[in-house]
């Protein structure tokens, strides 16, 4: 079965909960097809300097995001954990998620039986984006 690119995310928030727009964008992107999540986990700084972590499997409800299906692929490693709780202040919060480029999966499949491979993936960052579009608009 073909694999779309796989990306992880690390989203964080100035409040003890994630904002409700941003989930509802996810989950908007994941009911269009076009991304798949496979793996997230919650984590929120405590005043005493430690964290709280809920993953998949347990309690998201309690954090406004069961309405994301999660496919639960347990992806997201403690390396990975520590870089999100490296950034987590008290009272913050972040949600570490691992997606699937959905829409890329019929490509990839393309690619793969023609005999092909992807040569190169880079990932440009939004703002050099932005950057690069606002000088073309003052040209």
């Amino acid at each position: 079965m073909p694999v779309g690119p796989v990306d992880l995310l690390v989203l964080s928030f100035p409040q003890p909960m994630p904002d409700g727009r941003v989930v509802d964008a996810v989950r908007d992107a994941a009911d269009a097809g076009l991304v798949t999540i496979l793996d997230l986990v919650y984590l929120t700084g405590s005043a005493d300097g430690g964290t709280v972590e809920i993953d998949n499997t347990n309690g998201l409800h309690r954090v406004g995001l069961d309405s994301l299906d999660v496919q639960g692929q347990s992806l997201i490693s403690e390396d990975d954990l520590d870089l999100a709780r490296d950034i987590l202040e008290p009272g913050r919060c972040a949600v570490v998620i691992v997606y699937e480029h959905s829409w890329a999966r019929a490509i990839s499949g393309a690619i793969g039986d023609s005999g092909g491979e992807l040569s190169l993936h880079v990932r440009i960052p939004r703002d050099v984006v932005e950057a690069a579009l606002e000088a073309t608009d003052m040209e």
